[in-house]
């Protein structure tokens, strides 16, 4: 996991834990609802992190005999989870207190308490948002946050970003509900809060799902990572074409390449062999280089055909 990554990780995983014992504490003082939803979103912002933590140790082991390939998909297995959680526990858990609330509102407690708490973890998250941003931006380069979230390999990243751009969008609900309770003597304005916060990390878990579902099925190369590569293979003096080539991401930093390859005609067998070698080694030796995101390409196979001018490879 690149340095970036797993810092914006470390960063929420305080942030979110300092911020869930404050929650926890403001709402035995307020009986808000929007203040129990919040400790709760808070709580399981902590075991996200945590998880992701655990994702990116998995994902370093080596490759075993039942897997080959290594355990990359470990990272996105467990943001998968995360989203999963977010979803579950986050937003079900407000939207369901929120309603009954509704129903049996009772008037606030220690209103002031409420605020101060829902404004130190503003700045919390905010130095988590921030920190998360920083790592990002070498990663997301011209495109738009949106595009990155979409089309990055990297699944701690969109992780932490919508958790924490979720959190510091809830903490500002959760303070509009506490300030209109308090304004009208109305409580279920903060019971509203709830269902919204609720709301909103639905949508958020739902993004993440649809991200992370993808990466894990197995997500094709970027484009520029693509041409890079081809680049890399038509560089050979023997190559003639590429006429075929599959990608597959193992992992946020590992790339499955298979391409087949047409030869020059009068290549013999062991020339053509020693040919195979020559591009294998020459893509393979852009790791690092095919983007900030690919570090290792991974084998598979060589399978020349002899008697004819194509032969298909893998690196």
């Amino acid at each position: 996991m690149e340095s970036g990554s797993r810092r914006a990780i470390v960063a929420a995983l305080g942030a979110n834990l300092g911020i869930a014992i404050a929650k926890g504490v403001g709402f035995l003082f307020t009986a808000s609802a929007s203040m129990l939803a919040e400790t709760v979103h808070s709580i399981a912002d902590t075991g996200n992190q945590a998880l992701l933590l655990w994702g990116s140790v998995a994902a370093e082991k080596e490759p075993s005999p039942n897997h080959p390939f290594g355990y990359g998909r470990e990272r996105y297995f467990w943001a998968f989870v995360v989203a999963l959680i977010l979803f579950s526990l986050g937003g079900l858990f407000a939207i369901n207190l929120g309603i009954e609330k509704f129903g049996q509102a009772e008037p606030l407690h220690n209103p002031g308490v409420a605020v101060g708490i829902l404004l130190f973890g503003v700045l919390l998250e905010g130095y988590s948002f921030r920190t998360a941003t920083v790592a990002a931006r070498s990663l997301k380069g011209d495109s738009s946050w949106w595009e990155f979230i979409r089309h990055t390999k990297n699944p701690e990243l969109p992780v932490v970003l919508l958790e924490d751009l979720g959190a510091l969008v809830g903490l500002l609900i959760a303070l509009a509900g506490v300030g209109l309770s308090l304004a009208t003597g109305d409580p279920r304005y903060d019971a509203a809060a709830s269902v919204l916060i609720g709301l909103l990390l639905g949508v958020i878990a739902t993004i993440l799902v649809i991200e992370m579902k993808s990466l894990l099925i197995g997500e094709s190369a970027s484009e520029k990572d693509v041409s890079l590569i081809c680049d890399a293979l038509e560089s050979g003096p023997d190559v003639r074409t590429i006429i075929h080539m599959r990608t597959q991401h193992l992992g946020p930093d590992q790339l499955l390449v298979g391409a087949k390859v047409e030869f020059a005609a009068t290549l013999s067998f062991t020339g053509l062999t020693h040919a195979i070698e020559r591009v294998t080694e020459v893509v393979t030796s852009t790791d690092g280089h095919a983007s900030a995101a690919v570090e290792e390409l991974r084998g598979i196979a060589a399978d020349p055909r002899i008697g004819g001018e194509e032969a298909e490879i893998g690196v």
